[in-house]
């Protein structure tokens, strides 16, 4: 009889919390976007954009009425075009306003507004979240729009800062999560965002893919407030034999892979790769650009490269920025004027 009393008990509270999530699910799912990416691929040795493109596909979610949306650095940096889909199947073309690749965390902007009114969600305090809690994510696991997951927090890690640049508080969770879901919201119990999925360590027979996401006051003092230079540049940090390989006139440099459309990078100048290469098991561009210098901070140390990050995101509209290239073996200098 005991047995029976308490797995009576146990069902009923399962029950409580399945209705319980899916009424938080009713509530927050409409603010949930998918996020469709285009990419145009340099072929040949040309460097002229050919019709070839690549696709891609993310989550994201609305903060303000205005068509803010977070989402994964990763998900849109580089992305030629975006389009944004809403719950309702209205989709609405949108730009980078903000990108912080070294944390995965950017803003996107509507380009124009949304023929009916938008869900924004409600932005939680990360920090009173304990290992331990309940949460669920919305996002579109291989573009399978506002699935749900649900999981615990199983760990945190992170929230220290590198002069003025925070590296992100990140969570741990176990909630299955997929390819599509990147920039997705995760929620607490309350319905409020405590975390935005970043990326997932590897998937192998015998265990589950681990998930991290940025914690919600990492984003909010990252990008609250913030101008954001947007450089729309995929790069590859070249150092050692390689720099040596590649005749580079210092002992390091960054190697654009990259440029988006209409980003600061392209404004500039800046040339992507357009020959893949397989190095140390990774496929890389060669035949781009490589960064030198950025307002003459020299790319020869890891400090260095987060000083010009730095100094750029400083910058404001209509100031001017000098890059330092190597370029078919010639070093030249590249202008540009902050949009």
């Amino acid at each position: 009889m005991k047995n029976i009393v308490l797995l009576i008990g146990l069902f009923v509270s399962t029950l409580g919390f399945a209705q319980k999530i899916s009424k938080l699910y009713e509530e927050t799912h409409k603010s949930v976007v998918l996020i469709r990416t285009v990419r145009f691929e340099v072929m040949g040795a040309t460097n002229v954009k050919s019709m070839f493109s690549s696709e891609g596909v993310g989550s994201g979610f609305v903060i303000s009425k205005e068509g803010e949306i977070i989402t994964a650095a990763h998900v849109v940096h580089t992305a030629d075009y975006l389009t944004v889909v809403f719950s309702d199947g209205e989709e609405v073309p949108a730009k980078v306003a903000c990108s912080y690749p070294f944390s995965d965390l950017a803003v996107i902007k509507l380009s124009k507004p949304k023929s009916t009114p938008m869900t924004v969600v409600k932005i939680g305090d990360s920090d009173k979240v304990k290992i331990g809690d309940q949460i669920f994510v919305i996002g579109a696991p291989y573009g399978l729009e506002r699935s749900l997951s649900v999981g615990y927090i199983s760990g945190r890690y992170g929230g220290k800062k590198h002069g003025n640049d925070l590296i992100p508080e990140l969570f741990q969770t176990d909630a299955p999560i997929n390819e599509g879901s990147s920039g997705s919201p995760m929620f607490n119990m309350k319905g409020e965002v405590v975390g935005i999925v970043s990326f997932i360590l590897g998937y192998s027979k015998g265990f589950q893919a681990l998930t991290f996401t940025a914690t919600s006051n990492s984003a909010r003092h990252l990008l609250n407030g913030r101008h954001g230079v947007w450089t729309g540049i995929d790069i590859y940090v070249v150092s050692g034999f390689l720099a040596e390989i590649m005749n580079l006139p210092q002992r390091s440099g960054l190697l654009v892979q990259n440029v988006a459309a209409n980003s600061l990078g392209e404004r500039i100048g800046l040339r992507g790769g357009f020959q893949t290469i397989t190095l140390e098991g990774k496929e890389i561009l060669v035949g781009g650009d490589i960064i030198l210098a950025i307002a003459d901070i020299a790319f020869t140390s890891e400090d260095n490269l987060v000083k010009a990050w730095q100094n750029m995101q400083a910058l404001k509209k209509g100031d001017s920025l000098t890059f330092r290239i190597l370029r078919k073996g010639k070093v030249m200098q590249l202008r540009g004027i902050i949009p």
